[in-house]
């Protein structure tokens, strides 16, 4: 299991907009809150550079968080991460806490396994059409996968997985799948055909494609000269 993200806050007095800008501008950190699970919202700050690089990595968006102000520590999971929509720097971040016990809905990346190794691109020249890249599962905070495995070894040419035929890791769901909201995951299918160049310069010499004339007559006789063409027209001359 990868190692759990850590970042480190202080604590901030819930004020206004410009103790915001000031916390941005003066102290380089960005404002946030921590709430959830029955308890008292927490209202920290933390460093944007350590954001901005715990942001960096895809898990910082799905897996659960460890905060730690001072002594105290939280175990959250980002819920909203607001932006400056011209400078792309982070404005404010909003963090729920969790227990092992909670459920959350969490966007987990697909891992397709031996892709190497499937049957239909072994044997029969097939090619592997991903359809889904990532899915939105229901777990417990404390179970949340780093992915969702999908092995497709044993897919043969013409076949394919759907969502309903995927394995999931314990205690997970997708909520609300069903038959009518079913999706494909990936298949195997026949490459597609590639045209072929004309084959016109791969003739012999000589050799005429099937169809077409020569443009001289073919009775062996050398064609007509200027001269001879001439004297026919003008029998007297001469």
């Amino acid at each position: 299991m990868t190692d759990q993200i850590i970042l480190n806050a202080d604590p901030r007095e819930r004020t206004g907009s410009n103790k915001a800008r000031v916390i941005r501008k003066i102290d380089g950190m960005v404002p946030a809150i921590v709430y959830g699970d029955e308890k008292e919202t927490l209202n920290i700050k933390l460093k944007l550079n350590e954001l901005t690089k715990a942001a960096e990595n895809e898990l910082f968006y799905t897996q659960v968080l460890l905060i730690k102000t001072g002594e105290n520590e939280e175990k959250v999971v980002l819920k909203e991460l607001q932006k400056d929509p011209a400078k792309g720097k982070f404005l404010h971040a909003d963090f729920q806490r969790v227990s092992r016990k909670t459920k959350l809905k969490v966007v987990i990346p697909v891992n397709f396994v031996n892709e190497d190794e499937c049957v239909g691109i072994r044997e029969d020249g097939g090619v592997v059409a991903k359809a889904i890249r990532e899915i939105e599962i229901m777990c417990l905070a404390g179970n949340i996968p780093e992915s969702i495995d999908v092995d497709i070894e044993n897919l043969h040419l013409g076949e394919s997985l759907r969502l309903t035929e995927i394995s999931l890791p314990e205690g997970s769901e997708i909520p609300g799948l069903s038959d009518e909201t079913d999706q494909m995951v990936v298949s195997v299918n026949a490459p597609k055909a590639v045209e072929e160049d004309p084959i016109e310069d791969e003739l012999e010499d000589g050799e005429v494609p099937e169809g077409e004339e020569t443009s001289e007559e073919t009775t062996g006789d050398e064609p007509a000269t200027t001269e001879e063409t001439a004297e026919k027209d003008n029998p007297e001359e001469g």
